[in-house]
């Protein structure tokens, strides 16, 4: 593990961090490297926008949910690692 990760993952734990969605979309595009998640193409096919999103902490993850269902109903929670920004499953 790089030193940088580590540092923002003590940081964020010891301030208790409270994260926009703003913020974790420009962690995961360029830290976690997953460019297609919070895309245009991608929030427009499910009929979201970034306002209908979430953020929470969840001890070792930041859980993302919907605010109100998307265009198929969709209401489920997605969670991002806190310090290698790459979405984990739960």
């Amino acid at each position: 593990m790089s030193f940088w990760p580590m540092v923002i993952y003590i940081v964020i734990i010891l301030r208790g961090y409270k994260m926009t969605i703003y913020e974790l979309k420009w962690r995961v595009e360029n830290i976690g490297k997953n460019q297609h998640f919070f895309s245009r193409k991608t929030m427009s096919f499910f009929g979201d926008t970034l306002k209908n999103f979430s953020v929470t902490d969840n001890n070792d993850a930041w859980k993302v949910y919907r605010k109100n269902p998307g265009k198929y109903g969709l209401k489920s929670c997605y969670y991002f690692d806190k310090i290698t920004y790459k979405q984990v499953y739960k």
